[in-house]
């Protein structure tokens, strides 16, 4: 009787043992899957970056990086690079160019206007701001410059060619 009690109990570790490894198995596949998700997602970050060339009358070849915004305007303008078009300027606080075809918008009170922020205005006006002020407009935020320092000296007061790569 001894006998078949103690076998009863080897058992019984063992299906639980096998068990606690299977589960634990598992996770960590689930553990390593999560992981590489998580890369890919930052891979598709870095994809949300784009270059910015500014060809100024003060300063030739100014170059910065603005991180975009992960919605469809954004993808939609990351569709159309590279390209290069003439800023015109308004207000002593912002440039604009208008697209022959317009972009997904999701406008927006964004209430606060940042150095070097990039929105969208209706759906087909690119405006790049170099200088902070509060708004009342909507606009469908596009990213921003990652750095805009001197952003307002570089741009200057006229109209500005600036292309847009990846």
């Amino acid at each position: 009787m001894n006998k078949k009690i103690i076998f009863l109990v080897v058992g019984i570790f063992l299906i639980v043992s096998i068990g606690c490894i299977y589960f634990l198995r598992k996770n960590t596949e689930l553990s390593l899957n999560n992981n590489e998700n998580l890369e890919g997602e930052s891979e598709n970050m870095n994809e949300l970056k784009i270059k910015m060339d500014i060809n100024g009358v003060s300063f030739n070849g100014v170059s910065f990086t603005v991180t975009l915004m992960d919605n469809e305007t954004s993808r939609e303008l990351i569709d159309r690079l590279p390209i290069s078009i003439i800023m015109n300027e308004l207000n002593g606080n912002e440039k604009y160019y208008y697209f022959d075809e317009t972009l997904s918008s999701n406008p927006n009170h964004i209430g606060e206007i940042h150095v070097g922020d990039l929105m969208l205005y209706g759906n087909d006006c690119l405006v790049l701001f170099y200088d902070d002020f509060a708004t009342n407009y909507r606009y469908t935020k596009i990213g921003s410059i990652d750095h805009p320092n001197n952003l307002k000296d570089i741009v200057g007061s006229g109209n500005i060619k600036i292309s847009f790569t990846r």
